[in-house]
């Protein structure tokens, strides 16, 4: 006998096809209870949300008011799921112009009551309006008149008899199929967070190009950069005068190192570009360069991009194009600017 060889069961039998049917009828029956859990799910929170929608008053407006009268911070608070919550609207309303920040309820009982003063708003969250750890809190803002915005399910609790005012969330049940787990609830709290940081991103007149200072890096920062954060400008710019000979041109064009140079008119507008393709079309048309200038190479009516453009129009532009390099001009078509493919690339543009 070859102890190397594997060994069987002596009672193992091969599956039947009828088994195997058995089986995968098991397991398409059990998907389906979870896609059908899911959708559940969904609606309820879907139709949470609208019913929230339908039932906001002139409290909403109220708490856009006081958020955007604070002197100071808005401080976001919540325990548990609430207070994951609260983290998130403290972040969104820091990103779109409402200085924010997070303060755990529990921990402010052991000397975070320091990080709120007068001046600040405080935004506390509690589905049921009376979560202990919100006491202490509660009553810091009473004692110095701090206004205080609540967000509950509860009108009867301690939150509501503090807030002024108080958003109200819908009766709706949690999605948890046992009814305990917060789902739905914290949903609403956090759709109801996001309706107030945009009413304030709008009550502030709050653009796109503030949106970019706040996230200058990943995706969002790449998205909203401008051709003129990162296009060479002033004396940097390679540009020559029309009518200079072909190698003062090319020093020009050899010394920025960009493989391209502008060429100005009389009033200093960009009437032309030579590269380094154009260098060689002009070669193989006449041979020798020497005897040429600038203007007998350069390309005519240059395609050029406006500072404010994205820098992503400027890659869409060189791919678009076969081209590496843009100048940037004003309305009377003067350079201010030229932005680079590798300029882009650097900027995380891809």
């Amino acid at each position: 006998m070859n102890v190397n060889s594997p060994s069987k069961a002596p009672h193992a039998k091969a599956a039947t096809p009828q088994a195997a049917r058995a089986e995968a009828s098991q397991s398409k029956a059990a998907a389906t209870r979870h896609f059908s859990v899911a959708q559940r799910v969904l609606h309820n929170e879907a139709e949470a949300i609208v019913q929230l929608a339908e039932r906001l008053d002139a409290s909403f407006d109220e708490a856009v008011q006081v958020l955007a009268a604070a002197q100071g911070r808005v401080v976001v608070t919540g325990m548990g799921k609430s207070g994951h919550v609260a983290r998130k609207i403290a972040a969104s309303l820091a990103s779109t112009g409402t200085p924010a920040q997070f303060v755990h309820p529990a921990e402010s009982s052991h000397g975070d009551l320091g990080m709120i003063k007068r001046g600040d708003v405080l935004l506390a969250l509690s589905n049921s309006g009376n979560t202990v750890e919100l006491n202490d809190l509660l009553s810091h803002c009473a004692r110095y008149a701090i206004p205080l915005v609540g967000i509950s399910k509860n009108a009867n609790s301690t939150l509501a008899e503090f807030a002024k005012p108080l958003l109200l969330l819908p009766p709706v049940d949690e999605a948890c199929s046992l009814g305990l787990m917060p789902t739905t609830s914290t949903t609403m709290q956090m759709a109801l967070g996001d309706a107030l940081a945009v009413a304030l991103l709008e009550h502030r007149g709050f653009t796109a190009d503030d949106f970019q200072r706040f996230h200058p890096g990943g995706t969002l920062g790449q998205q909203l950069l401008r051709v003129s954060d990162i296009a060479m400008k002033g004396d940097q710019m390679p540009l020559v005068r029309s009518g200079v000979s072909f190698d003062e041109a090319l020093l020009v064009m050899s010394e920025v190192g960009r493989g391209c140079v502008g060429v100005l008119g009389e009033a200093r507008q960009l009437i032309g570009v030579m590269t380094d393709g154009d260098l060689r079309r002009a070669r193989l048309r006449a041979g020798s360069l020497q005897a040429l200038q600038v203007d007998d190479i350069m390309t005519r009516n240059p395609h050029t991009i406006k500072p404010d453009a994205l820098a992503a129009e400027a890659l869409g532009q060189f791919n678009r194009l076969r081209i590496t390099g843009l100048f940037m001009v004003d309305e009377a078509e003067r350079p201010v600017g030229f932005v680079h493919i590798h300029d882009c690339l650097r900027a995380g543009l891809r």
